[in-house]
């Protein structure tokens, strides 16, 4: 098996599921021509466990064919991200670790073997749940978040208003003391000073 083609493989699928890589589309066509070449890539891989026997050939096919599903759920989620795609490369990484160690289980026997197996059934089963307690939650954050946004903007506008009422008010009373205080003058004087109220507070 190519063992260096292998740990370029992994560290290429650890790269993309990070979550800058997650969260960055890919054109259509970098898209195919990267489907492409995870197959390109994988069949040398798998030809290289023919030399190998028994059941360590079957753990070598294990291992790359688990790689290759995660490598291509990994690029299903680059090319369309989203929460689903996410939890999807999650299962994928815990069925391939589960198709290795189950064939690994494989050279042992009796109840050493069986306790094997249910051990890496449990591994599986508890990476699955995590992987949907993850999208569950990522799932209430974002709405979450949405609500707050609705309810930041409500408010908002609640401030706006009242804001906006409460200028008016003191708007109305700064009118009336100015004109309040044209009652200290007479005639065309008490007249002048009261337009010229109207005219600074916009009145009629």
């Amino acid at each position: 098996m190519n063992k260096l083609n292998i740990t370029a493989i992994a560290a290429a699928i650890a790269l993309a599921f990070s979550a800058g890589a997650m969260a960055t589309g890919m054109s259509k066509d970098d898209y195919k021509s990267a489907k492409d070449s995870i197959a390109a890539e994988f069949k040398p891989v798998r030809a290289g466990c023919d030399s190998f026997s028994a059941n360590a050939k079957d753990v070598c096919m294990a291992e790359a064919n688990g790689k290759e599903k995660v490598a291509r759920a990994v690029l299903e989620a680059k090319y369309k991200p989203s929460k689903d795609a996410s939890y999807k490369v999650r299962v994928a990484k815990a069925e391939a670790d589960y198709a290795v160690a189950k064939e690994q289980c494989d050279d042992k026997a009796g109840n050493v073997k069986d306790v094997c197996i249910k051990e890496a059934k449990a591994a599986e089963t508890a990476a699955k749940a995590d992987a949907k307690a993850q999208m569950k939650t990522a799932d209430a954050n974002q709405k979450a978040a949405e609500t707050s946004a609705a309810a930041r903007n409500k408010a908002n506008e609640k401030s706006a208003d009242a804001r906006k009422d409460a200028a008016s008010d003191k708007r109305d009373a700064d009118y009336a003391v100015a004109k309040e205080k044209c009652d200290a003058f007479a005639g065309d004087a008490k007249s002048n000073c009261i337009s010229e109220a109207k005219a600074r507070f916009g009145r009629s």
